[in-house]
């Protein structure tokens, strides 16, 4: 029996399992096959799949340095204007999720990655057509923002707060698959080339996957027809006026300024692709050596992302607040020892020694093993850090319209950062400066956030954390909906 949204209106009881749980608000998902399809899990693993074609392609594409091209300054480009475009309209992206719902948002938005990877086709058959790429780029930017915005939302709000440390990591498993998928065809289809650059049939098999990826989004319920596993019901998506939603991004910030103490955190949660992808995987490796370091980055993501997801943050030995300090101690020390490592190998190359015309190294040569490794526990780096940063954000509510604004917000910051150094790498920066960069502002994200992990995260989410949904009453959405 189908649930209407005034019905689910009624049910919801605030999303968090202690409030609704006082509220004696507890409830039975269908049974036989819709039990299965409608539980949270199963629509976090379709939402991982939507991710591995889509943005899984675009990391497959993005790790091998330079977009799999000679010279990566198209790519630079391209990324800049990608990032830049991300950063702008990922601000409004909650606004735009919480007014069309996760699956036109995401079906919207997945169309932006098979553009952007037809546009690096068309540069291997005609050469002149960067400008192609660097518009494509822009484009997927809007595109992004909006299933980055969704993903964010759904993943934090289906899990009860004991699981969503083991949901992040499970969605990072899949979605990080793409990248693994898309490496490994890219290796195999290059491994004898000797071009340096991947060839037509990798950037086919590509677009083919994403277009795998905008049909998934149809396969998505509707959030209020989910329970998760403790019985409580998610919250509606409330589908208000644009005016209204716009006004909730202020209301999030002005009712929940702890947010901004992580806001350093989301800045420099993509800026350091950069180096590890242009500044030192295209720089030091050959075509075939750069897809295998590929393939191990994004493998080693599904290890970090599930192994801090489940072991650490969801941890059943600790208290909320001790796992959010453990998980955050962990990415610190990741964060310092994996640039000190890196940096004994920067200080040996610059821009000067590492041309296209210089000799590349492949993963026969001696030295190779020891620089692998390298990328191994930046992969496990980068997946803890995005793991840790989206668990905090769903330890300060439970509400998808709050969590839709602050994914918005994650993204919006991201982006900024990320738009700033892939420019500052087309314009030759040298190597060292966006290295050392790279590090500053990883520490600095950390260190920023701990006052709001001391201050602000609880070891359950209370009714007044969930802003929007105590502000803005579902009914006052509902009202809108219907006079607009």
């Amino acid at each position: 029996m189908s649930t209407s949204p005034v019905e689910a209106e009624k049910a919801y009881g605030g999303g968090g399992s202690d409030t609704t749980s006082q509220k004696g608000e507890l409830f039975e998902r269908p049974k036989g096959w819709r039990g299965i399809y409608y539980k949270p899990i199963t629509q976090v693993c379709i939402l991982g799949f939507v991710c591995f074609m889509c943005p899984g392609m675009y990391n497959a594409l993005t790790g091998l340095g330079g977009g799999g091209q000679v010279s990566a300054v198209a790519n630079a480009n391209a990324s800049a204007a990608l990032y830049a475009t991300f950063a702008f309209f990922a601000f409004f992206s909650g606004s735009a999720y919480n007014v069309l719902g996760p699956r036109v948002t995401l079906w919207c938005g997945t169309w932006g990655y098979t553009l952007y990877i037809s546009s690096y086709l068309a540069t291997n058959i005609h050469p002149g057509a960067g400008d192609f790429v660097v518009v494509s780029g822009a484009i997927l930017g809007i595109c992004a923002a909006l299933v980055w915005t969704a993903q964010g939302s759904l993943m934090m709000a289906y899990p009860t707060e004991a699981q969503k440390g083991t949901f992040i990591g499970v969605f990072w498993a899949i979605f990080n698959l793409g990248g693994v998928v898309g490496s490994a065809v890219a290796f195999g289809a290059n491994f004898n080339s000797e071009s340096n650059s991947v060839g037509n049939g990798t950037y086919i098999g590509f677009m083919i996957l994403t277009l795998i990826g905008v049909v998934l989004p149809v396969f998505l319920v509707d959030p209020y027809k989910v329970v998760r596993d403790d019985g409580t019901r998610v919250a509606p998506v409330r589908h208000p006026s644009w005016k209204t939603e716009f006004l909730s991004l202020f209301v999030a910030l002005k009712a929940d300024p702890w947010i901004l103490f992580l806001f350093p955190m989301f800045f420099a949660s993509n800026y350091f692709y950069t180096w590890q992808f242009n500044d030192y995987n295209a720089a030091l490796f050959n075509i075939r050596a750069r897809g295998l370091n590929n393939f191990v980055y994004w493998t080693s993501q599904i290890f970090g992302s599930f192994g801090i997801g489940f072991f650490v943050l969801d941890s059943p030995r600790f208290r909320r607040r001790v796992r959010a300090f453990l998980g955050w101690g962990i990415v610190v020390a990741f964060v310092f020892a994996v640039h000190i490592w890196a940096y004994f190998y920067q200080k040996n190359y610059t821009r000067a020694t590492t041309g296209p015309d210089a000799p590349k190294m492949d993963f026969t040569d001696p030295d190779y093993p020891a620089h692998v490794w390298l990328m191994i526990f930046y992969g496990l780096l980068d997946s803890m850090w995005q793991t840790t940063a989206y668990w905090l954000m769903g330890a300060m509510s439970n509400d998808p319209a709050k969590l839709a604004v602050f994914a918005g917000f994650y993204k919006s910051l991201q982006s900024a950062g990320a738009a700033g150094i892939w420019r500052a790498d087309a314009v030759m920066i040298p190597y060292m400066n966006i290295f050392i960069s790279t590090w500053v502002l990883a520490a600095f994200g950390m260190m920023a956030a701990f006052p709001m992990i001391y201050l602000r995260v609880k070891d359950h989410t209370e009714l007044e954390d969930e802003t929007l949904l105590v502000l803005f009453p579902l009914t006052t959405y509902t009202r809108d909906r219907c006079s607009s």
